[in-house]
């Protein structure tokens, strides 16, 4: 059969695309489990992301190598991570202590008792048999997963250390309220498939044989777990051990040796498994088919081809109707699970974080800008730069007559040349000519200036501040995002995120600030944000209000489009463009100049294909 251009996992039905994969075939996530607990379990858990098939690993907080943990996770932001919750500190020569005072869950030494259930090697030393404590467990694990996610922002979900969130109905409730409370998944509540080894698994070969023989037995439709402990067979593990479970160090290198095993990627890619984090199984946008929302699957094939056509370096496409993506498309090194640099669209999510801010009451869209900063004012303050105020700052209308600094843009990069390494001093000394408010002009380092503010009033850098009112409830993961010299988040570019993470941001301003059912950030902000601030050229023809989608209105660090929609915009092509009235998003990521001509092909292509 010939290969056509094709849409992705959205449109698996459809007869006249033709698909890679096929998103009816078994999706597998691969855990490694216990990082922290060594040194050996640290390097063994990243190699086996890093070079082998892992995709979640499982990190434990009281362990004694958590600190690496965080610096290697830190590194690799986008693994997808788990809080192992811990209850239990069963080896025998190594041990570790609860982060709150919890007696009855604790040994004579204040140690974690050994085992959670009844072990007959460790009589009266597990909880159920000690006079546990619900109230205990639950201070305990609260303390857990905040110490995590202060130090590992991006953990996704929960999951349990020897069953100890499962021996009681209670402490499983309570588990799952605490996951509901932090926006972060449970290991097992998307009914996924726990598979195990199909065999003997005593040494590699016969773990890899068993393996193998389970994967044979993944049906269509349905997504599995496998989980291990992957180690390093070194001195430090080979002092690691307890009663009836000797040889750690030995069984432990064999899994290291599964996770990477050149076999077991070969097999994984012959049968069409698709190896997924519990991020993509939890929080991925739903698929439809363009038929079931009333999209035009033709038109959606004629956008391809014209983009094809007009020789634009469009990297991916994915389009969203009625809250479900009907059509993803790659192209060009573009890849669903790589992040790719916004640039400019940064911004939007900069102006989130700000809607959150004055929503918590920390901020008000009409404080004074120079009110957060009194240590970086110039020596004379001048009656403009007194009356800019942070809605100045979204709107692009500071009255500054150019940009501080020297921006340049490159391949994927975006970087600043300035001498200054104090940008907020920079920005503050830059003359304001006009009257804020009354002239837009175009100003990334306005935005980052919304970016130290945040910085300012909440005590974490503009990505921390998301992470749990945005991103965690979003499943938006893995991000990265580039800082100035003095470690505050850029604000205005160098954001790094997925395609459809930018389509949840976009699906998020269409559902105006909800997100399953919980609002998220208020209706109103999203309101204010998405509407005209200001005009970027007042005088504009009627011909070429007509034309451009540069001269339709400035919002808070979003424009305003053409056909009623409203988008964030960045650099080299990167657009998520909500179109509300067809109940449509469209994210697009590309490296090109001319983006009026991308999203014209928009325009003549995509928009006719959303039927009424």
């Amino acid at each position: 059969m010939k290969k056509k251009l094709f849409f992705g996992f959205a449109v698996l039905c459809a007869a006249q695309l033709t698909f890679s994969v096929c998103a009816d075939n078994p999706r597998l996530i691969i855990r490694a489990d216990d990082m922290g607990s060594s040194h050996a379990s640290n390097e063994a858990c990243l190699k086996s992301v890093q070079e082998g098939v892992v995709t979640s690993i499982e990190v434990m907080a009281v362990a004694p190598w958590f600190p690496e943990t965080v610096r290697l996770l830190n590194a690799n932001p986008q693994i997808d991570v788990g809080l192992h919750l811990v209850t239990s500190s069963e080896w025998d020569n190594i041990k570790w202590r609860p982060l709150t005072h919890c007696p009855s869950l604790t040994d004579k030494n204040g140690y974690f008792l050994p085992m959670v259930v009844q072990n007959p090697n460790y009589p009266g030393l597990s909880i159920v048999e000690s006079t546990w404590s619900i109230a205990e467990l639950e201070q305990e694990f609260r303390a857990q997963i905040e110490f995590a996610l202060k130090n590992i922002p991006q953990l996704t979900h929960i999951s349990s250390h020897m069953g100890n969130m499962y021996f009681d109905k209670d402490v499983t409730a309570m588990v799952t309220r605490l996951a509901k409370e932090y926006h972060l998944g449970m290991e097992f509540d998307q009914k996924l498939n726990f598979v195990s080894y199909d065999g003997a698994h005593g040494t590699f070969a016969e773990k890899e044989a068993s393996f193998l023989k389970m994967l044979e037995k993944l049906e269509p439709g349905k997504d599995y777990l496998f989980l291990d402990h992957p180690a390093y067979d070194t001195p430090e593990m080979r002092a690691v051990h307890h009663i009836g479970y000797e040889n750690v160090a030995q069984d432990r290198q064999g899994v290291t040796d599964l996770f990477t095993s050149d076999k077991v990627k070969a097999a994984l890619q012959e049968k069409g498994i698709e190896t997924v984090s519990y991020n993509k199984v939890w929080k991925s946008l739903p698929r439809s088919t363009p038929e079931a929302e009333n999209v035009d699957p033709a038109m959606l094939e004629n956008y391809l081809a014209d983009v094809k056509a007009k020789n634009q370096n469009v990297q991916s496409v994915m389009v969203v109707r009625n809250g479900k993506v009907v059509a993803e498309h790659w192209m060009n090194g573009g890849a669903p699970d790589e992040l790719h640099i916004l640039h400019s669209v940064s911004k939007t999510y900069t102006s989130t974080a700000i809607g959150f801010a004055v929503q918590e009451g920390l901020i008000k869209v009409t404080d004074k800008v120079i009110s957060f900063f009194p240590e970086y004012l110039p020596e004379e303050v001048s009656p403009n730069l007194a009356k800019m105020e942070i809605r100045h700052l979204l709107m692009m209308s500071t009255g500054q007559a150019k940009e501080p600094g020297q921006l340049h843009t490159r391949e994927f990069e975006c970087g600043v040349t300035i001498s200054d390494e104090n940008w907020i001093k920079l920005f503050l000394a830059e003359p304001v000519i006009n009257e804020p408010g009354t002239v837009f002009r175009y100003n990334s380092f306005a935005t980052f200036m919304l970016s130290a503010i945040i910085q300012k009033v909440s005590g974490q850098k503009t990505i921390d501040f998301l992470y749990p009112r945005l991103f965690r409830p979003l499943g938006i993961s893995g991000v990265k995002w580039d800082e100035s010299p003095m470690g505050i988040n850029c604000g205005g570019w160098g954001l790094w995120v997925k395609t459809e993470d930018m389509a949840k941001l976009g699906q998020f301003m269409l559902q105006k600030g909800k997100w399953n059912g919980e609002q998220l950030l208020s209706e109103k902000w999203i309101a204010e944000a998405t509407s005209t601030k200001i005009m970027q050229q007042p005088n504009a023809s009627a011909e070429t209000m007509a034309k451009s989608d540069w001269t339709q209105g400035y919002c808070y660090q979003m424009w305003r489009c053409r056909h009623n929609a409203f988008r964030a915009d960045g650099a080299n092509g990167q657009f998520i463009v909500v179109i509300p009235e067809k109940n449509a998003v469209v994210a697009i990521t590309a490296y090109l100049g001319d983006m009026q001509s991308e999203l014209n092909v928009v325009w003549e292509k995509i928009l006719p294909a959303l039927k009424d």
